[in-house]
């Protein structure tokens, strides 16, 4: 009956057509940027009342909660063992590596110079899936690629006065994991629904994120605040969880290297971000790094 049922939900569905299809691809991977550019802001707040390591736990611990509740609610099977090599490559990388790498550089770098992550992000995402999947952007991507990122590059360090912290060697690590983490990510989601993907890799990951959450409550100091409360909300339930629901399907819709180069927006969305909720200053560079973002962009999505 369930089988006869969803053969003719499935016949009364009507395919897009292939730009239908990739418009709602772009569209969905830019809600994932739009969800992502809040996370460094977020997670500032969420250290005004959590360790670093305790912030990270609950994290994503919810987002396991609610993720792990649709998955039992919609009675989805489990993943073939096939795939599970890959969601613990979604897990060691977007579950736990990031969050946690980000975090501790949270607590001795801005927003804005954390921004240089997401920045080098689409190029790295860009050359791991080249390397992963076999993918061969033209010359004209990667030129574009390339431009936009040296853009953000230069703007957030000079945002941060062109200094390198410590906090750096977690940022660049962190784009390493994140990379693959998105690359397999994206591979998986074409072949199931975006959302199961970082589900099953959340939880996956609840044993140990519960019993860190507990280590960690208990070792750091906790003193909530709207601020602190509102930070874990948000990258929990978006960041780690709806975000990249929406992120994976773009990916899968429009293929890895296009849909990254989106994330060039991000770190500027960040900042504006930091300077409406955090009172970060931003300098007169940022328009003109914008019209630049935006024209490599373009390139990248035509190339």
């Amino acid at each position: 009956m369930r089988a006869q049922s969803s053969a003719t939900t499935a016949t009364a569905i009507t395919v897009p057509a292939p730009r239908e299809h990739r418009s709602l691809g772009t569209g969905l991977a830019a809600l994932g940027v739009i969800a992502f550019s809040l996370t460094f802001p977020s997670t500032a707040w969420g250290l005004e009342s959590f360790g670093p390591w305790s912030l990270v736990a609950a994290r994503s611990v919810l987002a396991a909660l609610v993720a792990g509740g649709f998955l039992l609610i919609l009675r989805v099977p489990l993943p073939e063992r096939r795939h599970l090599p890959g969601l613990a490559v979604v897990a060691a990388g977007v579950v736990l590596g990031f969050p946690l790498l980000t975090t501790l550089a949270l607590r001795t770098s801005s927003t804005a110079h954390a921004a240089v992550v997401v920045g080098l992000l689409p190029l790295t995402t860009a050359v791991v899936s080249a390397l992963r999947m076999g993918h061969r952007p033209s010359r004209r991507f990667w030129a574009a690629a390339l431009a936009g990122a040296a853009a953000v590059l230069a703007f957030t360090v000079g945002q941060s006065g062109g200094a390198l912290t410590a906090a750096d060697v977690y940022l660049f690590a962190a784009l390493l994991v994140c990379a693959a983490g998105y690359t397999e990510g994206g591979r998986l989601a074409g072949i199931m629904p975006g959302w199961q993907v970082i589900g099953w890799a959340l939880v996956l990951c609840l044993p140990l994120t519960a019993a860190g959450a507990v280590l960690a409550l208990a070792y750091e100091p906790v003193h909530l605040t709207w601020h602190g409360v509102t930070g874990l909300v948000w990258v929990a339930m978006v960041s780690q969880f709806l975000g990249l629901v929406v992120w994976y399907r773009g990916m899968a819709a429009v293929g890895i290297p296009r849909a990254s180069q989106l994330q060039l927006a991000q770190p500027l969305l960040t900042l504006v971000w930091s300077a409406l909720l955090l009172g970060e200053h931003l300098t007169a560079a940022a328009p003109l790094t914008a019209v630049a973002v935006l024209v490599c962009i373009a390139v990248t999505q035509r190339s």
